[in-house]
């Protein structure tokens, strides 16, 4: 295929592709403001600096505009991150109570039992199959351990370069923990948009007995139709925030990480609410069927519920990265220490 052709194939399947997105930016930046709001007081206070709240809000919506890219491999990488098709799981005969929490182990697994069971699984989607994405059924929960592992390290390293590191270190450091924070803070918030979680993400697909909608901009509109119709910002949910919880991270007899589980458990929560959102579509409660149908207060209440929801999640795990990130990395540390005592050997 001419390099010029598969572009605009990648374009115009980009274009048409609101599943990929949660929120948008406005919703985004919501959760990443609710998670700032819920930290605690001795919470590092560089984060609630003014540049860096308007750079965690930024950043929030960064993950989507890497999808914007015309570039097979970027795509390819960071379209699976955003959802995960929960039904998949046990279409493909995985124990949703054992799935692997480590991403090749589960992507073994998964193609596995995908080919196992062929007949449990619907028809391709074209843009999954131009992305080479389209056996998979997304890497959600994985990519949120991932970041919080990132955000972990990132706490490590501020921590040594606080000890023996130069302003211009200490003030890098401060800047990666920001960028990571407000990373994790984009995934966690796709995991509270029920449409991220399904098979049943753009419209009901397959046997549909309740006659729910097959509209193809449901995702889109729930993304950001909604958010914008019924004028939702930050200060309508604010007054309802929480402090953010302190996530239970003891190891487990299977050996998978807490993050991961939770995460997991995050976003199967999430996955129940799938039917109630199409009823309420179906009830005409959602101001999509009509320009001049507002939006109920059933409709936004559940688009704020999840955005706070989303938000507290996200508080809850930069709070556990922050408390459970090892103090020193002994090889920066090292290095360090040995700069520092070269320069005392050398001063004059």
């Amino acid at each position: 295929m001419r390099p010029r052709k598969f572009l605009r194939l990648v374009l115009a399947g980009l274009a048409l592709a609101p599943a990929l997105r949660a929120w948008d930016h406005p919703g985004h930046s919501i959760v990443n403001q609710i998670a700032l709001n819920s930290l605690p007081a001795d919470f590092p206070a560089f984060v609630r600096e003014p540049a860096n709240v308007e750079r965690i809000k930024y950043l929030a919506g960064e993950p989507d505009r890497w999808s914007h890219s015309p570039d097979l491999p970027l795509a390819h990488d960071n379209w699976p991150e955003h959802y995960l098709d929960y039904e998949e799981l046990a279409a493909a005969g995985l124990d949703l109570n054992t799935v692997p929490g480590l991403r090749y182990d589960f992507v073994l697994a998964f193609a596995a039992g995908r080919a196992a069971h062929p007949e449990n699984f619907r028809r391709s989607e074209p843009l999954g199959v131009t992305l080479h994405t389209d056996k998979l059924p997304g890497l959600l929960p994985w990519v949120i351990t991932e970041t919080y592992g990132k955000l972990k390290a990132a706490f490590t390293s501020l921590h040594v370069y606080e000890e023996l590191g130069t302003p211009d270190e200490v003030a890098n450091a401060r800047a990666n923990v920001v960028y990571q924070m407000a990373i994790l803070g984009h995934y966690v918030g796709d995991s509270a948009q029920p449409l991220h979680t399904t098979i049943y993400h753009n419209g009901w697909a397959g046997d549909n007995p309740h006659g729910y909608t097959t509209w193809t901009k449901f995702h889109s509109w729930i993304d950001s139709g909604l958010i914008n119709k019924s004028h939702l910002v930050f200060t309508d949910v604010a007054p309802r925030i929480v402090p953010a919880a302190t996530l239970s991270l003891a190891p487990r007899p299977d050996g998978r990480d807490p993050v991961f589980v939770a995460s997991l458990d995050f976003i199967a929560a999430q996955n129940k609410l799938v039917e109630p959102l199409y009823q309420l579509e179906k009830d005409g409660k959602l101001g999509n069927q009509d320009p001049k149908q507002a939006v109920s207060p059933e409709g936004r209440a559940l688009i704020e519920n999840q955005l706070l929801k989303g938000g507290e999640q996200l508080g809850a795990l930069w709070l556990a990265a922050w408390r459970n990130a090892p103090v020193t990395d002994a090889y920066l540390h090292g290095v360090l220490q040995r700069r520092v005592e070269a320069a005392a050997k050398n001063k004059p």
